[in-house]
């Protein structure tokens, strides 16, 4: 499944274009359904997804996800982490696009928000040096933890099928 590069020489098919704005916009639903759960999204989960059925190319609905997020909540320190620490998650999941195994994607998608705040503190460190950058993670660990438990869940529940279900629009509609 999935293995293209966005090329000059290959446009999007309109399925694919309806697809990526599909998911790049039910992933921002289905984050705000979920928002009154402490740091249990299913973003990870849709990204991860978005790399292994639809290789690079799915990087137009995470892309979509967060200009989503950028037009509803504005730009600032909270959120200009997005530009990179989904295409961290993206490419890693590219590299185990392979595997089969729930678990590994559940351990993937858990260490993932784990990391998160890790993550997200580079920007706290261009903006207020190191011991701003540190403090802001280590006050986020707990909710760190919160994110790395409810990512593992969602991503060992619903990987699998999610995955099967894209493999089959993939194939009618000609998504590579």
């Amino acid at each position: 499944m999935g293995g293209s590069t966005p090329s000059a020489d290959r446009r999007l098919t309109t399925a694919e274009l309806a697809l990526f704005g599909l998911l790049g916009a039910m992933t921002f639903a289905l984050k705000m359904a979920m928002a009154q759960l402490p740091n249990i999204e299913p973003v990870s989960l849709m990204v991860m997804l978005a790399a292994v059925c639809f290789g690079w190319r799915g990087l137009y609905a995470v892309y979509l996800y967060v200009f989503l997020e950028f037009a509803v909540w504005g730009i600032g320190l909270w959120n200009i982490n997005y530009l990179y620490v989904w295409l961290v998650l993206f490419a890693a999941a590219r590299l185990l696009r392979r595997v089969e195994s729930p678990l590994v994607w559940a351990a993937l998608s858990g260490c993932f928000g784990l990391l998160f705040g890790a993550l997200c503190a580079l920007v706290y460190w261009v903006t207020g040096g190191w011991a701003f950058a540190v403090s802001w993670w280590v006050a986020g660990i707990p909710m760190d933890l919160f994110h790395g438990a409810g990512n593992f869940v969602v991503a060992l529940a619903l990987f699998k099928p999610l995955r099967k279900a894209l493999a089959v629009f993939q194939r009618k509609y000609g998504s590579r």
